[in-house]
């Protein structure tokens, strides 16, 4: 059985009825809510007939009908299919997220926590912002000598990036025999990915050192320990509390499910694990998940819309916002696209 425009136009009310209120949608309701003129013993069998096919489903509190996921799917895929309306007031958020973008003196994570914050004020969701991800190759290491048998290896990669480690050796090296391992590791390690950096590199490298090998070996370790602290994902959270203002998750098991979820997220590998997908996808399209499409258990009675900013030389990070399922999508995807299109703009052409 196809949807009929008039079973369409119901669904839709029924919809939109529901995020409104959060409450159960009669066919009395619908009668008064749209402009088709129908009694409401014609709407209910509408109304049975979309329950049939899986749009919409009975609480079995209640003698009305909330959507489906496979309801609110339907809805978000014709939203997202419309010409995109713009939100003055998303907008306006936007233009203050740039002039604080363009503070060149805040760090990285001050913005990023910043905006988490003020995602979670204007929309009432939980919002989560991961730091931008690069494929960190090398692009520069220097050794400097700071105290006796000890070193001090500056590492360069992708999005200039600088990570410092100090680095413990077993012999008090001279600036010649430092200068010699500058030369080593940079006409090794220079322009390698990570993923490049394998046994065979490392051998070849501690052959070339002969008799300073098990020196290099410490360098070496003290490197890559720097490298990986600057390729760890970091997810910055806020409103979290937000959650509980809508009554579909105010439950004890639900609330405390979701509470969980957030106060750990940044130790959670399945969500570290999908936010990562969306960083490595090609394009930079808005993502929703709604309910069961979400990996994540404890997501199952949410949506989560997710978008992807880009920065110079390739790196991705990711925004997203998690609400209930009857959340303002219309609302949340246009201020996600205005935000990552103004992100976009300000890290990629230095207005």
């Amino acid at each position: 059985m196809d949807l009929d425009e008039r079973k369409l136009k119901i669904l839709q009310a029924i919809i939109r009825n529901y995020l409104e209120t959060g409450e159960p949608v009669g066919s009395r309701t619908i009668s008064k809510y749209t402009d088709l003129n129908l009694s409401s013993a014609t709407i209910r069998n509408e109304m049975a007939d979309l329950e049939e096919l899986g749009y919409i489903v009975q609480p079995h509190t209640s003698a009305g009908r909330i959507p489906s996921d496979k309801g609110y799917r339907l809805y978000v895929d014709q939203m997202l299919a419309e010409k995109e309306e713009k939100l003055d007031h998303a907008a306006q958020e936007v233009k203050e997220m740039h002039q604080m973008l363009l503070e060149k003196e805040d760090k990285m994570e001050s913005i990023l926590k910043q905006m988490a914050k003020m995602l979670a004020v204007n929309t009432n969701y939980a919002t989560l912002v991961t730091t931008p991800q690069y494929n960190n190759t090398v692009k520069f290491i220097q050794l400097s000598k700071v105290a006796e048998s000890k070193l001090l290896a500056v590492i360069m990669v992708d999005g200039n990036i600088v990570k410092n480690k100090l680095i413990d050796t077993t012999y008090d090296l001279k600036n010649d025999e430092i200068l010699k391992f500058n030369i080593l590791l940079n006409t090794f390690l220079q322009g390698a990915a990570l993923e490049d950096i394998n046994l065979e590199l490392i051998q070849t490298m501690k052959t070339q050192a002969g008799e300073y090998a098990d020196i290099l070996e410490t360098i070496f370790q003290g490197i890559m320990e720097a490298i990986h602290e600057a390729d760890d994902l970091k997810v910055y959270t806020s409103g979290m509390t937000n959650m509980l203002k809508y009554p579909e998750l105010m439950d004890s098991a639900t609330a405390e499910k979701l509470l969980g979820t957030f106060e750990d997220i940044e130790d959670k590998e399945d969500f570290v694990k999908y936010v990562e997908e969306v960083i490595n996808k090609d394009n930079s399209d808005i993502e929703i998940r709604i309910g069961d499409e979400n990996s994540s258990e404890d997501l199952k009675d949410c949506s989560l819309v997710t978008a992807t900013y880009k920065m110079p030389e390739g790196a991705k990070g990711t925004i997203g916002i998690i609400g209930p399922k009857r959340m303002d999508y219309k609302k949340v995807v246009t201020m996600l696209k205005n935000l990552t299109d103004e992100l976009d703009d300000i890290f990629n052409n230095n207005e």
